[in-house]
């Protein structure tokens, strides 16, 4: 397995697999144009966040984003990963492992990240046991947002 920081050329991939993911963990179909436009923005905007994969064979098999949010309680970054996808048939074979183990290669090298954060459907309970075997831990936090 190859994992790395997508490039432009990922763009469909990385569409693709949001489009995916976006359906199979809350039923929505996302408008096509839209969400081209925002991956290709954390493609060409590195002060955002990025992107990584993982490849197999020359075919990406998993990806997941990482974007930034600045704390001023710890003078330091917190990492938030989004978007992850494992395609199906890859599933259950350490490539989301594989991931967050660069992620946290990158933080560390960066080496002003004072965390990694994620959130996750709640009744997605698969996910949910593979962040926790990695490490993670659920927060005391609750998370609200407005409506688009």
């Amino acid at each position: 397995m190859t994992l790395r920081q997508a490039k432009a050329e990922d763009l469909d991939a990385l569409v693709s697999f949001n489009q995916a993911m976006a359906q199979e963990t809350e039923g929505k179909r996302l408008d096509p144009t839209t969400l081209r436009q925002g991956v290709n923005g954390l493609l060409t905007h590195p002060e955002y966040g990025f992107y990584l994969v993982a490849e197999q064979e020359g075919e990406i098999r998993g990806s997941l984003a990482v974007t930034f949010e600045w704390s001023d309680w710890r003078n330091a970054l917190f990492w938030w990963i989004q978007s992850v996808y494992v395609s199906p048939s890859a599933r259950r074979q350490g490539i989301y492992a594989g991931l967050y183990n660069r992620v946290q290669l990158l933080a560390k090298e960066q080496g002003n990240v004072c965390g990694f954060r994620l959130y996750v459907e709640k009744d997605n309970e698969v996910a949910q046991q593979t962040y926790k075997n990695l490490g993670m831990q659920e927060c005391q936090y609750y998370m609200y947002q407005s409506k688009d």
